[in-house]
C-alpha cells in the first residue's frame, strides 16, 4: 500500500510501465532506487536553499569575529552550532583554522567548528530526513553537536597549541569588508548555492541509493544483522575503522546506511559509522597535516575515533 505521489509513482515505473513482479528482488531494488532518489533529490534542494539565504547572515568573517576570545564552553558550544549552515569542505579546512587562529579563537573552539562543519550540514540533514524520518535525524544532529562540544573540550585541555605549525602564528589573513546585501541578492546566492551543491552531490546520491538498493533488494538480513546488529560487541569499533580512512559524504555515505539499518544494522552502529566517514576523511586529514604536528592530528583523529565508539555502544545499549 503506497503512503504518497512518490511512492506512487515510483511503483507505476516499476510494477506497470517495466511490468515487472512486485516481490522480486531485482523490483524491490529499482523501486527503492528511483523512489529515494526522486524524495532525497527534491528535500535536498529545498534545505539547501533555505540553508543558503542562512549563509548570507551567517559568513566565516561574522564566525571568526562572533567566537574570537570566547572561552571554554560557551565558545564550544556556539562553535558547533555555528558549524551547521558554515559551507565547509576539505580544501577550506587549511584556509578556516588559520583565520580563526588569527582571530584568536581558543584551539578547542576552532576543533568543535571544524568538527561540527562537515559532519552536521544541511546535505546530511536533509537526507536524514527523508531516509530515516525526523527522529534518528534529530539523534544524528543532536549526537554530532555534542561530539563537536566535548572533543573540542577535550583537546583544549591538551594544551598543544605548541603542535600547530609555527607559521600559523605568524600568517595574517586580510579583512574582508562584508557588502549589505539586499533579499533579491540573497535569494540569488540561495538559488547559485542549490545549483551548485545539489549538481556536485547528486552523482553521490545516485550511487549511494544505488548501492542501498542494491543492499535492500539483494542481501540477507541475518548476513548483515548478524556482523553489525546489536548482537555484536564488536560491530561498532569495526564500522568506524572501516570508516575513518573512507572518501565518501553525507550524500554517498546515508543512503548506503539506511538499506544496512532496513537490513540489521543497529542504530548506534550506524551513527558511528556516518560519523566516522563524515567527520574524518582521510583528505581532510592529509589536508590538516600542513597546518597541524602529528602528535596534535593524531589526538584529534583519536578523541573522534573513541567519542564515535563510545555513541554507537551508548545509543545500542539503550536502544537494544
Amino acid at each position: 500500500m503506497s503512503t504518497g505521489p512518490l511512492e506512487d509513482f515510483a511503483g507505476y515505473i516499476v510494477f506497470q510501465l517495466l511490468n515487472m513482479t512486485p516481490g522480486d528482488a531485482l523490483a524491490e531494488a529499482l523501486n527503492f532506487f528511483i523512489y529515494d532518489t526522486i524524495k532525497v533529490t527534491l528535500l535536498l534542494m529545498i534545505m539547501v536553499f533555505l540553508v543558503g539565504i542562512i549563509r548570507t547572515f551567517v559568513t566565516p568573517p561574522r564566525v571568526k569575529k562572533l567566537l574570537g576570545g570566547r572561552k571554554e564552553g560557551v565558545g564550544n558550544v556556539l562553535a558547533a552550532l555555528l558549524g551547521i549552515p558554515t559551507p565547509f569542505c576539505s580544501c577550506s579546512a587549511v584556509p578556516l583554522f588559520i583565520g580563526f587562529v588569527e582571530a584568536g579563537v581558543p584551539l578547542g573552539v576552532t576543533f568543535s567548528f571544524l568538527i561540527a562543519c562537515p559532519m552536521v550540514n544541511e546535505v546530511a540533514v536533509a537526507l536524514l530526513l527523508g531516509m530515516v524520518g525526523w527522529e534518528v535525524t534529530a539523534l544524528y544532529i543532536g549526537t554530532g553537536l555534542i561530539v563537536a562540544i566535548v572533543a573540542g573540550i577535550a583537546i583544549g585541555r591538551m594544551n598543544l597549541e605548541s603542535e600547530v605549525e609555527s607559521f600559523v602564528y605568524k600568517s595574517r589573513s586580510k579583512k574582508m569588508k562584508e557588502p549589505k546585501l539586499s533579499w533579491k541578492q540573497r535569494l540569488y546566492f540561495a538559488k547559485s548555492q542549490t545549483v551548485n551543491i545539489v549538481t556536485k552531490v547528486f552523482p553521490y546520491i545516485v550511487l549511494g541509493i544505488a548501492v542501498g538498493a542494491f543492499i535492500h533488494g539483494f542481501v540477507p538480513v541475518g548476513f548483515l544483522a548478524d556482523i553489525a546488529g546489536p548482537n555484536n560487541p564488536l560491530a561498532v569499533p569495526i564500522v568506524v575503522a572501516i570508516g575513518i580512512p573512507l572518501y565518501s559524504n553525507a550524500a554517498g555515505t546515508i543512503p548506503i546506511v539506511q538499506a544496512l539499518m532496513a537490513k540489521g544494522m543497529a542504530l548506534g552502529t550506524a551513527l558511528a559509522f556516518m560519523m566516522s566517514v563524515t567527520a574524518l576523511s582521510l583528505p581532510e586529514m592529509i589536508i590538516l597535516r600542513r597546518v597541524l604536528k602529528p602528535k596534535l592530528l593524531a589526538a584529534f583523529v583519536l578523541i573522534l575515533a573513541v567519542s564515535f565508539i563510545l555513541t554507537g555502544l551508548l545509543f545500542n545499549a539503550l536502544l537494544g
